[in-house]
């Protein structure tokens, strides 16, 4: 497992040369526009909706003593929740909207890795977002069914800190899951990549470790975030597809 961390991490290093020698870059131009305006939508929404959640949580406290305490927490926990959640939407939408752009992306440079005598398969734009619509709607709902639990676990004192590790993983092992489908669909079933995920989850948590903390870079890392995670993902991704073929 940590060496697939590793090893899923360490694939970044390099990409920007790659997408540069192959191209890429313009290719890149809508998923970037895509996640800029997800980016700028869901912070909006996130922010108006932060209050009111906190608001809503204090209500079920109905005693006026140590109504000051609640409220306080109250507006604390609902802040990160709809920051957490925002972070999952995000992920995920951005994801799927760009399917129907990053598998093409995701082939060009499979391509490139195992010569032009072995050329992939092309897949319609419409069947990618589909699928890349089924794989996020999926990764979305277990995420945010295991969210709430290990979020209401981290009020917790000294253990909050592991449920912050814990979340952050969750959500890294996600994005990984999805970046690494964009090359996992021209090879495999639905099922199939499910399981295929599930096996190299050490390779998709570090991508999408990597994934996860251009978010936290302002702006930049919204428009670069894809461009450099999915190019990773696909590098590991097809060595692991070839290493399994051989073995």
């Amino acid at each position: 497992m940590i060496q697939g961390i590793i090893k899923g991490s360490k694939a970044s290093f390099g990409t920007f040369s790659l997408i540069s020698r192959l191209k890429l870059w313009r290719y890149f131009a809508i998923p970037m526009g895509i996640s800029l305006l997800l980016a700028i939508i869901i912070g909006v929404v996130s922010y108006g909706a932060s209050d009111a959640i906190g608001n809503y949580i204090s209500s079920f406290w109905i005693w006026e003593f140590g109504r000051p305490a609640v409220e306080a927490i109250s507006t604390v926990f609902g802040g990160v929740l709809i920051v957490i959640i925002g972070f999952i939407i995000f992920k995920h939408s951005v994801l799927a909207l760009s399917a129907p752009f990053m598998g093409p992306i995701s082939k060009k440079i499979e391509d490139d890795l195992i010569g032009s005598g072995q050329k992939t398969k092309e897949t319609p734009s419409f069947k990618l977002l589909q699928r890349g619509v089924k794989i996020s709607v999926r990764n979305l709902v277990r995420e945010l069914v295991l969210t709430i639990p290990i979020l209401l676990v981290g009020l917790i004192p000294v253990i909050g800190v592991f449920s912050a590790v814990l979340l952050f993983l969750m959500q890294a092992y996600f994005a990984g899951f999805g970046n690494m489908d964009y090359t996992l669909e021209r090879h495999y079933s639905y099922k199939e990549s499910v399981a295929f995920v599930k096996k190299n989850r050490g390779v998709a948590t570090g991508n999408g470790i990597v994934f996860m903390l251009f978010l936290f870079i302002p702006v930049i890392g919204v428009l670069l975030v894809l461009p450099f995670s999915v190019t990773a993902a696909t590098l590991e991704t097809v060595k692991l597809i070839h290493k399994k073929d051989k073995g």
